[in-house]
């Protein structure tokens, strides 16, 4: 039989207190793991089209962030639209790709969550969206996947983000090939 004294009852509890604060530590080191934002470099993207007024091919960024940037042209696959990626990466305009960057912002000073930052992008990058969208002549619905800085860099003073265009807003939905009309003529 166990021990019915207050002793016994007094340390199985703390037993009990322990394991609990086991668990609790092994899942919060888990989730960081698994939420920590990764810290590798955009992958370098491919070689540019030829020249013309309209946005190039796979314009090099002008800037290096330990998040996603790209500059107006550059198409792209998103990680909530494409399945095999966790950010976002550049990809060759003349292969299928989930959208493309339409317009380069700045957040501005004094944001103090993830979710203020993402509001003030959705707003940001909403004009540039409704714009580049009347430019298409129609053939929608067009969605906007704003790609920016989380609150740890946005602290240490990177506020650059990318608005970007796409054709579909869930994951293996349409892939769209080319560049979108900018409204910008090319040579020729």
């Amino acid at each position: 039989m166990g021990d019915a004294s207050p002793q016994g009852g007094r340390a199985g509890g703390a037993r009990r207190w322990w394991m609990a604060l086991l668990v609790v530590v092994v899942v919060a080191a888990l989730g960081g793991l698994f939420l920590w934002p990764e810290r590798q470099k955009m992958a370098l993207p491919p070689p540019a089209a030829p020249t013309s007024h309209s946005p190039s091919a796979s314009p090099s960024p002008s800037k290096v962030l330990p998040y996603p940037y790209f500059l107006p042209g550059t198409c792209l696959d998103h990680p909530q639209l494409s399945t095999g990626i966790t950010k976002a990466e550049a990809r060759p305009c003349t292969e299928a790709h989930d959208g493309e960057a339409i317009a380069d912002v700045v957040l501005p000073e004094g944001l103090a969550s993830d979710l203020l930052i993402g509001r003030t992008l959705r707003e940001l990058c909403q004009a540039p969206l409704t714009d580049w969208e009347q430019q298409q002549g129609g053939g929608g619905p067009y969605y906007g996947f704003p790609i920016g800085p989380y609150l740890k860099f946005y602290q240490q003073g990177m506020r650059d983000a990318t608005c970007t265009m796409t054709v579909s807003e869930h994951q293996g939905g349409a892939k769209t090939t080319g560049h979108f009309r900018s409204g910008v003529p090319a040579d020729g």
